[in-house]
């Protein structure tokens, strides 16, 4: 039997190819005849509403006489703002991704003794099955660390005896554990690949119980286990602001979909593992960076304003960096005065600049982000405002802190589990239906004797 590559594009498939082309198009103005919202978005880009939910919400204008009118952006989980709930664990001098797990899982904010309940709790949990790392992620790895991820909560399935319960403590309980475990499995992953694939030593250290999840996440990563005070309360802020997002973001919806088939937990979290692998959703931040290493090669002077709306122009022309013509980390679907991820954050991130001595690559962030709304506004007919959002610092933060690039998405996902568990628990309480959208047919009718006909000829 002949031998088949999985990655080889044969001349056949070349030309079934073909095929698709010619008979998969839409023409975009049917989009508008039958008034169908492409994308699930209307003509403003504001999201068609899909369902209800009490987990997150975004609020973007607010109301002026009886006109909505933009104003600055902000997030709420579970209706508390997230800027309260960051400046509460900031001014306490805690950690504050454990606290935004449990407000986004149950719904308020817990005591001091809850919370120290739920920190043993997600500790106790954060240990892997006798020889998962040796036989699921050592064995095959993947360049990719999301599929990595992926790979290993389906593993899991087949190590849980109540896999395919979908009772809301059973639920809840694979929930918090693929939660704390998903650092290990992130950072686990990298370090098989860089071992198998690169050739660098291999060291597996294991969670440290008494750490928190963003300093678990560096202890695991680093090999001497080192890390400041500083770079851990930055990649915590990083988590939280990561950990839901409005309920209306691509991933989160997935998970509503797939759990209202009713399906386990391990495929709905894989299955919005899939979604958020996507550059479009989740790796726009890697996009960041590469852009500002183009930009730094190319602009003589980081202080010249001039050179630098030159070259942001050539970006938005589709002349430089990838040809695309975004800017990348500029502009949001629901934002447009500011993204209050991406303003919490600033502040931070010059704190971590000072420390990593990158003060100057900060300034230039910090001058792009000023200069691209205006090079924007002058090229584009832009119907709302453009800010930059969390993704225009996050890269920057994730290189400061040495994390390799194959994590910067895993990072996002060890965030967004939070709000996908949340989602998934909220849709099995609460439907008793599948979720299941209408599409309109547009294709030709034929007579099966008008084919044969067509193919005979």
């Amino acid at each position: 039997m002949a031998e088949y590559s999985f990655s080889k594009i044969t001349p056949l498939i070349q030309s079934l190819t073909e095929k698709c082309h010619g008979n998969y198009v839409i023409d975009p103005e049917l989009y508008v005849k039958y008034d169908v919202k492409r994308g699930l978005r209307d003509i403003n880009g504001n999201g068609v509403v899909a369902g209800l939910t009490n987990i997150s919400t975004i609020k973007t204008t607010e109301i002026v006489g009886d006109v909505p009118v933009p104003c600055e952006g902000k997030l709420f989980y579970r209706g508390i703002n997230v800027e309260d709930i960051v400046s509460g664990f900031i001014k306490d001098k805690r950690f504050g991704f454990e606290e935004t797990i449990y407000i986004l899982l149950f719904g308020g904010m817990p005591t001091l003794q809850q919370l120290n309940d739920f920190k043993k709790l997600l500790a106790d949990c954060r240990v892997l099955p006798t020889t998962f790392t040796r036989d699921v992620i050592m064995k095959s790895p993947s360049d990719n660390m999301m599929n990595t991820l992926a790979k290993c909560v389906l593993a899991l399935y087949s190590y849980d005896d109540n896999a395919n319960d979908i009772s809301i403590p059973n639920v809840l309980r694979q929930c918090i554990e693929l939660i704390t475990l998903f650092p290990v499995l992130s950072v686990y992953g990298y370090q098989a690949y860089s071992y198998y694939k690169n050739g660098e030593s291999l060291f597996i250290h294991k969670p440290h119980p008494d750490l928190s999840i963003a300093e678990n996440i560096l202890y695991l990563l680093r090999a001497d286990t080192k890390y400041t005070e500083l770079e851990a309360r930055i990649l915590d802020l990083a988590l939280v602001l990561h950990a839901e997002h409005g309920g209306g973001n691509n991933s989160s919806f997935t998970v509503h979909v797939v759990s209202s088939s009713g399906t386990d937990t391990y495929s709905a979290i894989a299955a919005a593992l899939g979604s958020l692998k996507g550059p479009k959703h989740g790796g726009a931040n890697i996009k960041v960076c590469m852009m500002f290493d183009e930009i730094k090669e190319n602009v003589k002077d980081w202080n010249n304003e001039d050179e630098l709306k030159a070259y942001l122009r050539k970006i938005l022309h589709g002349e430089a960096f990838d040809k695309s013509g975004l800017i990348y980390g500029m502009g949001h679907a629901v934002y447009s005065v500011s993204d209050p991820r991406a303003q919490l954050f600033k502040s931070y991130v010059e704190k971590l600049s000072i420390e990593k001595g990158m003060e100057e690559e900060y300034r230039l962030y910090a001058r792009v982000e000023e200069l691209a709304k205006e090079v924007i506004a002058e090229e584009r007919r832009i119907y709302k405002g453009v800010c930059a959002n969390v993704d225009f610092y996050s890269g920057f933060v994730y290189r400061m802190l040495g994390l390799p690039y194959e994590l910067y998405t895993p990072i996002f996902a060890i965030a967004r589990i939070a709000g996908w568990s949340a989602h998934r628990i909220e849709e099995l309480i609460n439907s008793n239906k599948i979720i299941r959208p209408a599409y309109k047919s547009i294709a030709p009718q034929a007579s099966y004797t008008d084919i044969i006909d067509r193919i005979i000829e």
